[in-house]
């Protein structure tokens, strides 16, 4: 069965995709050698210690980091709030990443610091189990990013998120 085709094909079509064996496509793991989307399979691998760590950067006007700073913005300290949608977001990864696995994060850290040209955001996931916490540390650093971009779009139109990359990957 070609992968254009949908159901209703058949029976015999349908026995044929269920009886085939699935394996990933050269280089990705979340992809069969049919390009069908599928979660990866970590039930075989040993429990590890995971860390992952990343970082990206919000650039603001001079004006929006003064009241940033002074915490003068009607939404709030955007910093703190910031550092909490990160938490948030990282304990909610599985929610956005469709192939990402649910994992019972033990630690998670985000850190949002004012810039001479804006804010950057850190983030460390940590846990303990059979697949890495890249994606959600990544995801921390975007949420938070997002945060500061919500909380202060009413003064600054020009500002601009980049620079989102995972620092540090640890398994042991």
């Amino acid at each position: 069965m070609s992968r254009n085709q949908g159901p209703g094909k058949g029976a015999s079509a349908a026995k044929k995709r269920v009886n085939k064996k699935r394996t990933e496509a050269p280089g990705l793991s979340h992809v069969d050698v049919e390009g069908r989307a599928r979660m990866v399979d970590v039930g075989a691998k040993p429990d590890q210690h995971r860390v992952a760590r990343a970082r990206g950067v919000i650039k603001l006007a001079p004006k929006t980091l003064e009241l940033v700073a002074g915490k003068l913005l009607k939404k709030g300290d955007v910093l703190t709030v910031a550092e909490i949608a990160g938490v948030q977001a990282a304990k909610r990864t599985c929610e956005w990443i469709p192939l990402c696995h649910t994992l019972l994060l033990t630690g998670i850290r985000v850190q949002a610091f004012l810039e001479q040209d804006g804010i950057s955001v850190t983030s460390e996931v940590t846990c303990y189990g059979r697949t890495g916490v890249e994606m959600e540390a990544l995801t921390a650093v975007s949420a938070a990013l997002l945060t500061v971009y919500d909380m202060c779009k009413a003064v600054d139109k020009g500002m601009s998120i980049g620079d989102i990359v995972l620092l540090e990957k640890i398994k042991e």
